[in-house]
């Protein structure tokens, strides 16, 4: 069973660093561009975002005794596999997954185009995540 008040924290982080993304997702794209204090306030709040939802997955993945998963990936897959997410979200969990994954390790390749794109395109992706948890938990 999971741990509810370790859950709504997590939640509870995701949801704040989602309200910081949505006011940067005011600026627009040019002078967004032009900033690097935008650009780099929404990797990180895109980064510790993704971070948590990893986390989340793997606090179900565990509790619910569902396996021990390899990657990052496998665990939100692991979710969409008992139903807590739609099979039409696996496509853009997967890639948000990577995504942080090219912020940490690849930091050097992301272009500040594509981040603005995330930014105006994807949140809602998260915002998903923390509805079909809350959804199934609480």
């Amino acid at each position: 069973m999971v741990d509810k008040d370790i859950m709504q924290r997590k939640l509870s982080f995701i949801d704040l660093k989602l309200r910081n993304l949505e006011t940067l997702k005011l600026i627009e794209r040019q002078d967004f561009l032009a900033s690097f204090q935008a650009v780099d306030a929404t990797k990180y709040n895109l980064q510790v975002c993704i971070e948590a939802l990893i986390d989340v997955s793997n606090h179900i993945v565990a509790r619910e005794r569902w396996g021990i998963p390899n990657t990052s990936a496998e665990a939100v897959k692991l979710l969409i596999k008992h139903g807590i997410l739609g099979e039409d979200k696996e496509h853009s969990l997967v890639q948000m997954v990577k995504f942080r994954n090219r912020i940490v390790h690849l930091y050097q390749e992301v272009d500040d185009a594509e981040i603005y794109r995330i930014l105006q395109e994807n949140l809602k992706d998260i915002k998903g995540f923390i509805q079909a948890v809350i959804n199934r938990f609480f």
